[in-house]
C-alpha cells in the first residue's frame, strides 16, 4: 500500500506519518483476534439448533423441540443450554483482568499470541467433547482466549495507527468479528446436513482462525508504547520510524515518552482509575459496553437460528436466514470502515429508530407465523443488524481503546472489556428464559434501552476523531460541556502544588 500523508485535524501537535504497509499488515493480522471472537459468536447459535448436538448433550431440549404442542417461545428454555453459550464470557471476564497485567508487563504481541493458544485448545476440546463437562471446559478455554484477545487487540491497533486513520483501522477488529460470524453460519449451514458429527466440524473450525493468528503474530511488531514501557527505548524509536514511514518522529516519540514517565508515577493504576479526573473515561468506556450489549445484538448473533425456528422456519431455512442477516452485518461494517467517524453520533442516535420493530407479535404459543410476517421480521432484523454494524458495533470497541490516558489505559480497558463480557454473559444466560416468559415483549425491552443509549450518545459522548491518543484529556475531556467539571479540582490542586514547589526551588538556588 502506498504511503499516505497524515495531518491531524483540529489543531494541536502534528506528527508526520504515513499509513504504511507495515501498519496495515499488523492491523489485519491482529484483527484475526476479532475473527476468532466472531466465529465463536456465530457458531454457538447454529450448533444449538442441530438435532444431533441437542440429542447428545441436551436430550430434554431435543424432546421439547419435537413435541407437537410445545410452546414456541419455550422450546429452548434450558439453563444448561444457555450455559453452553454464556460460560465463555465468565471465563473472559477473569482472563481479561489477568490479560491487563500481562499486556503491560510482557507486551501486546505476547498477549495476542497467548489468546490464539487458548482459543486453539478450546476448539480441540469442543470438537472432541464426549460429555457436557468436556464441552463446557472447551468453552472456558475459548473464553480465556477471547479475554486475552479483546484486551490486547484494540489497544495494539490504537497504539500503532496514525491518529487520522486510527478509527478506520480499529474498526477492522469489528469487521473481522462480523466476517467470523458469517463464516460460522455458512459452516453451520453446510455441517447441519452431516450426520451425526456435523456439530464437531463446526466447533472444531474455531481452530482455523486461532492457527492463522498464532502464525501471523510472529510477523507483527510490538507497539512503541509497550516497548518504551519496558525500557526498550532504542527499539521503540526504530519501530516508530518503521510504522510511520518517516524519519522525523521525534515529536511523537517525546510525547509517548512523557506519557510513560507520567504513567510510572502512578503505582496503583486501578486505584488511580477511581480518582475524580479519571471518572469521565471510566464511565463512558464501561457504559458504552453496557449499551452495546443491551441493544440486543447478541440475541440475534447467538440465537438467530433458534429465533427463526421459533417463528416457524425449518432447520435449513433458519440457518439460511441467519446467513442473510450476517451478510448484511459484514456489508454494513464495511461501510463503517470507510466512513468511520463522520457524523457518528447521528449514526448512533438514528440507530435507536431502526430497532424496535423487530418483534414477532404475530407468533402465538403453538402456531406458525404466516410466511409474509416471517419474511418481514427477517427484513426488520436485517435493518436492526445494519444499524448496529455502523454505530454501536465498531464504536463500542474503538472509543474505549483510545480514551484512557497511558497510566490507566490497561486498567481502564479491562473494565470496559469486563463490562462487555459480563453483559454478554447476562444476555446469553437469560435470553431464552426471558423469551419464554416475556414473549415478544423482550424485544420492546431492548428497544427501550436503545432510546436511552441514543440520548446518552448525543449529550454525553465527546468526539475523538483525529485526536492523538495521548492528547485526549487536554483536547477532549477538559473541553466537554459536562465532563470538564471533573477536572476543575485537579487543575486547582496542580497549580497549588506548583506554587508550593516554587519557593523550595528558589531556596535551593
Amino acid at each position: 500500500m502506498p504511503g499516505l500523508s497524515m495531518a491531524e485535524s483540529g489543531g494541536g501537535r502534528d506528527f508526520p506519518a504515513k499509513l504504511t504497509l507495515q501498519v496495515f499488515i499488523c492491523t489485519i493480522i491482529a484483527a484475526f483476534g476479532g475473527l476468532m471472537f466472531g466465529y465463536d459468536i456465530g457458531i454457538s447459535g447454529g450448533v444449538t439448533s442441530m438435532d444431533d448436538f441437542l440429542e447428545k448433550f441436551f436430550p430434554a431440549v431435543y424432546l421439547k423441540k419435537h413435541e407437537a404442542r410445545e410452546d414456541n417461545y419455550c422450546k429452548y428454555d434450558n439453563q444448561f443450554l444457555q450455559l453452553f453459550t454464556s460460560s465463555l464470557y465468565l471465563a473472559a471476564i477473569v482472563s481479561s483482568f489477568i490479560a491487563s497485567f500481562f499486556c503491560k508487563r510482557f507486551g501486546r504481541k505476547p498477549t495476542i499470541q497467548a489468546a490464539s493458544i487458548f482459543f486453539l485448545a478450546g476448539a480441540v476440546l469442543n470438537a472432541a467433547a464426549v460429555d457436557l463437562g468436556m464441552l463446557i471446559a472447551g468453552r472456558l478455554c475459548l473464553g480465556v482466549g477471547v479475554g486475552f484477545g479483546n484486551q490486547a487487540v484494540p489497544l495494539f491497533i490504537s497504539e500503532i495507527a496514525p491518529a487520522k486513520y486510527r478509527g478506520g483501522l480499529n474498526i477492522c477488529f469489528q469487521l473481522l468479528i462480523t466476517i467470523g460470524i458469517l463464516i460460522a453460519n455458512l459452516i453451520n449451514y453446510a455441517t447441519s446436513k452431516v450426520h451425526p458429527y456435523g456439530w464437531r466440524i463446526s466447533l472444531g473450525g474455531a481452530a482455523a482462525p486461532a492457527i492463522i493468528l498464532a502464525i501471523g503474530s510472529l510477523a507483527i511488531m510490538e507497539t512503541p508504547t509497550s516497548l518504551l514501557e519496558r525500557g526498550k527505548n532504542e527499539e521503540a524509536l526504530r519501530v516508530l520510524r518503521k510504522i510511520r514511514g518517516v524519519e522525523n518522529v521525534d515529536k511523537e516519540y517525546s510525547e509517548i515518552l512523557n506519557a510513560i514517565e507520567l504513567a510510572k508515577q502512578v503505582k496503583h493504576p486501578y486505584r488511580n482509575l477511581m480518582s475524580r479526573s479519571n471518572r469521565p473515561q471510566l464511565i463512558c468506556g464501561t457504559v458504552l459496553q453496557f449499551f452495546q450489549q443491551f441493544t440486543g445484538i447478541n440475541v440475534v448473533m447467538f440465537y438467530a437460528p433458534v429465533l427463526f425456528q421459533t417463528m416457524g422456519y425449518g432447520s435449513d431455512g433458519s440457518l439460511l436466514s441467519a446467513v442473510v442477516t450476517d451478510s448484511v452485518n459484514v456489508v454494513s461494517t464495511l461501510v463503517a470502515v470507510f466512513s468511520c467517524r463522520y457524523y457518528w453520533k447521528k449514526g448512533i442516535a438514528h440507530r435507536s429508530l431502526s430497532s424496535d420493530a423487530c418483534c414477532p407479535v404475530h407468533l402465538k404459543s403453538t402456531n406458525v407465523m404466516p410466511g409474509g410476517s416471517a419474511k418481514l421480521v427477517v427484513i426488520l432484523i436485517c435493518v436492526f443488524v445494519s444499524g448496529f454494524a455502523w454505530s454501536w458495533g465498531p464504536l463500542g470497541w474503538l472509543i474505549p481503546s483510545e480514551i484512557f490516558p497511558l497510566e490507566t489505559r490497561s486498567a481502564g480497558f479491562f473494565f470496559a472489556v469486563s463490562m462487555n463480557m459480563f453483559c454478554t454473559f447476562l444476555v446469553a444466560q437469560a435470553f431464552l428464559t426471558m423469551l419464554c416468559h416475556l414473549r415478544s415483549g423482550i424485544f420492546f425491552f431492548f428497544a427501550a434501552w436503545i432510546v436511552v443509549m441514543g440520548i446518552f450518545a448525543i449529550f454525553f459522548l465527546p468526539e475523538t476523531k483525529g485526536i492523538p491518543i495521548d492528547e485526549m484529556n487536554e483536547r477532549v475531556w477538559k473541553k466537554h460541556w459536562f465532563w470538564k467539571r471533573y477536572y476543575k479540582g485537579s487543575e486547582i490542586n496542580k497549580r497549588r502544588q506548583e506554587i508550593q514547589d516554587k519557593p523550595e526551588e528558589e531556596s535551593l538556588e
